[in-house]
């Protein structure tokens, strides 16, 4: 056995757990990024092996239901689908995954409201929650989850407030016997992806790296605020009123990430005169995200527009296809593998 073909084996083997309850190829899922995980790049990702996700965000479930189906005419693969819990037709959408049976079903953005796992587990999918900590994830596991993500605070959109590194060891060996756990926040390349999967992680998450590729839709100029940034653009958002529960967002540095400040006291204000609810104020939050994150991806305006981003944004200099990405990633952590194995 040659060095290389011991450390494609070794990737295999430490992989085989993901890849199984996955269904795909590798055990790398594309993170649910809105505007921009859409049926061209969720179908790209499944097709060159790994798992692509698409970022429900705030559609209506027939929009949904078109782009499930879109999703469809262009792979044949598994991919899932990624619903934010706070969606007001939550259930509706649930459906809509049952309608196309859909293998696996995301639950971002605070815990699964009641009724949502066994709704969705009905269906016959497996449901995968995020847990920002320890607690919570044996909480999720306890509540009958078939997968968690730890996502750190380098990751793009929505973060919590503990780094990837430390979630990991927090979590992992704790929990990774019990579920697959895949790991995502500020992975850029294959040797961060072998070190994880060595600490018991079953795959990882990506986002950054992918929304730069041939195949995503995202604005020439989106794509280029990317390839320009380092990593210490990629800055996480602040929270100016601690009654206003805005779950913090990275995005690069622009007069957008200003605009959030002055929406976040406009709709406290809203709050302080009881003309909104606390459920309607997050949602308001949620959609202006929506809105801004449209403005950038789809119109390119990349100054008050929100270019969501991970730390790893550094590491995305180019635009090249997913499955060179893909091949790119494996062909690293293999590497890496095989000089541990030395």
């Amino acid at each position: 056995m040659t060095a290389s073909s011991i450390g494609a084996e070794r990737l295999a083997r430490r992989m085989a757990r993901g890849v199984d309850f996955l269904g795909s190829e590798v055990a790398i899922l594309c993170g649910a990024m809105s505007w921009v995980s859409e049926r061209n790049l969720v179908a790209a990702i499944s097709n060159a092996g790994g798992f692509g996700l698409i970022a429900c965000g705030a559609m209506t479930p027939e929009l949904l239901d078109a782009e499930i189906a879109g999703t469809k005419k262009l792979t044949s693969k598994p991919f899932g689908v990624n619903l934010i819990t706070m969606h007001p037709m939550l259930f509706d959408l649930i459906a809509v995954c049952a309608k196309h049976d859909v293998t696996h079903v995301v639950l971002a953005g605070g815990l699964p409201p009641k009724g949502s796992l066994e709704a969705i587990k009905d269906t016959g999918a497996k449901v995968i929650c995020f847990a920002p900590a320890l607690s919570l994830a044996k909480k999720l596991i306890r509540s009958g989850v078939d997968a968690l993500v730890v996502e750190g605070m380098e990751a793009g959109g929505h973060i919590g407030p503990v780094s990837t590194s430390v979630l990991a060891q927090e979590i992992l060996p704790d929990v990774a016997e019990q579920v697959p756990v895949f790991v995502a926040g500020g992975i850029g390349r294959g040797e961060a992806i072998s070190a994880y999967l060595d600490m018991g992680a079953a795959g990882v998450q990506l986002g950054t790296r992918f929304a730069c590729a041939t195949e995503s839709i995202a604005h020439e100029n989106f794509k280029k605020a990317f390839f320009r940034a380092s990593a210490r653009d990629a800055v996480s958002s602040v929270q100016i009123d601690p009654r206003l529960p805005v779950i913090p967002v990275r995005a690069l540095k622009n007069a957008g990430g200003e605009l959030f400040t002055a929406k976040q006291r406009e709709v406290a204000q809203m709050l302080d005169e009881g003309k909104v609810e606390m459920l309607e104020a997050q949602l308001q939050i949620e959609h202006y995200w929506a809105g801004a994150l449209r403005r950038a991806v789809i119109d390119g305006d990349v100054e008050h527009g929100s270019l969501m981003a991970g730390q790893s944004v550094g590491m995305v200099t180019k635009e090249e296809p997913v499955a060179e990405i893909i091949a790119q990633l494996m062909a690293e952590a293999a590497h890496a593998l095989e000089k541990r194995a030395g």
